[in-house]
């Protein structure tokens, strides 16, 4: 299974000035492959080929006056730029024939040396390595400090050196984990559980447990509101304002580091006790927009989700979605009655076939479980995840951004 492991970086003075010129000049090197893709389909002419890009926007820009300064980083940078370029046009077509789930992709556009992420990939024969002293060593950029959380199982076949919008720099290693030995790290069980996830309470368990929601950003609310007012004060385009939007960036930064730490752990604890698990296939998104939008993103109930799906798939766990209209919180789990639906403030009622009495979310975990078939056997019901490549592994991240796609 292909997953990445994040770790920050800190680079010096002279290796965040090489590590500027290397962004840019992928920055420009993507640019000019959107723009020469555009003036094709104006001219309605054929799109030019990666080869045919390869040889015009690099090996012979080069050798320009105005492109010369290319030459200053590592060709592998300017050549993945050039990837990623091709891979976002197919997304595109793909998304526009069909082929490609999910909300529709739109066209690529240019990137802006204003933009606050900017990443740059190197793939083996880039010739890059970890020193003995455990520093990364990148081409033209030199050895630079990792902060290691934890060892790398497996040999990385790529690294992608990103600086989010806080100005933290992160590198991201890509490797192929052992499928045999990630599952022989997870203990036996013959556990199963059913997870209702809601606001009240961050998940209840169909064993009766209730986590509670941490709202990360409700309680840092007060801060960002502070740090957002501080920033509106400043004139565009001056250093006071470029100091105050890093200053926002950074507390917006706390609060997801904070949230993804929190889902990591959990999703890990559920893993690594259950065999099997059930959950509702929730629509985040349409529940974002309605008045609880900011408390649906604040739990952050989607990538817990995905989480979950991942991590069963590497340790052979069994992970089922049940549907979103699947009436969970009307049925009694006792004897199965439609009891008929209820406000959000009911939170405990009485069947009216059997008289049990029901705790709402409890009841809802339990018939959760149940639609799932996860109730009499733990292996009964199918592995719904399919090929995930390249995942974010495990707690310690540290607020790693999402990678690109075309890693």
């Amino acid at each position: 299974m292909h997953l990445r492991y994040s770790f920050r970086l800190y680079p010096d003075t002279a290796q965040r000035i090489a590590l500027a010129k290397a962004f840019g000049c992928a920055r420009v090197v993507y640019n000019d492959a959107v723009r020469a893709r555009e003036d094709a389909r104006k001219a309605q002419q054929p799109f030019p080929r990666a080869g045919e890009l390869s040889k015009k926007l690099i090996t012979r820009a080069k050798l320009t006056e105005a492109r010369s300064w290319l030459g200053e980083v590592s060709a592998v940078v300017l050549q993945q730029s050039l990837r990623d370029a091709e891979t976002a046009y197919k997304n595109f077509f793909a998304s526009l024939t069909g082929a490609r789930k999910g909300p529709r992709t739109g066209p690529p556009r240019f990137k802006s040396r204003k933009d606050t992420r900017q990443s740059i990939r190197f793939t083996a024969n880039a010739r890059w390595h970890l020193t003995d002293s455990g520093r990364l060593n990148l081409p033209k950029i030199g050895a630079v400090k990792v902060k290691w959380s934890r060892p790398l199982p497996a040999t990385p076949t790529s690294v992608t050196v990103i600086k989010d919008s806080a100005g933290r720099y992160f590198a991201s290693f890509v490797l192929t984990t052992d499928p045999a030995a990630d599952r022989a790290r997870m203990p036996d069980t013959s556990q199963t559980i059913g997870i209702d996830l809601g606001l009240a309470y961050f998940a209840v368990l169909s064993d009766g447990t209730k986590i509670d929601s941490p709202r990360f950003l409700r309680r840092a609310e007060k801060k960002l509101k502070k740090a957002q007012r501080n920033l509106s004060r400043k004139q565009k385009g001056s250093r006071n304002r470029e100091k105050a939007r890093r200053k926002v960036a950074r507390a917006h930064a706390k609060v997801t580091d904070a949230r993804h730490e929190f889902h990591h752990q959990l999703s890990t604890k559920l893993i690594s006790e259950n065999q099997g698990i059930a959950v509702e296939d929730l629509s985040v998104a349409g529940l974002a927009r309605t008045k609880l939008a900011k408390s649906v993103h604040d739990a952050g109930w989607a990538s817990f989700v995905h989480m979950l799906e991942y991590k069963a798939e590497r340790y052979g766990r069994t992970l089922v979605r049940i549907g979103r209209f699947e009436p969970t919180s009307q049925t009694c789990s006792a004897c199965g009655v439609k009891d008929g639906p209820k406000p959000l403030n009911v939170r405990e009622w009485t069947c009216t076939a059997c008289g049990t009495t029901h705790d709402r979310d409890t009841n809802a975990a339990i018939n959760v479980k149940t639609a799932a078939g996860l109730a009499a056997s733990a292996c009964g019901a199918p592995v719904r995840p399919g090929a995930i490549p390249a995942q974010r592994e495990e707690t310690g991240s540290h607020g790693f951004p999402t990678e690109p796609r075309a890693a």
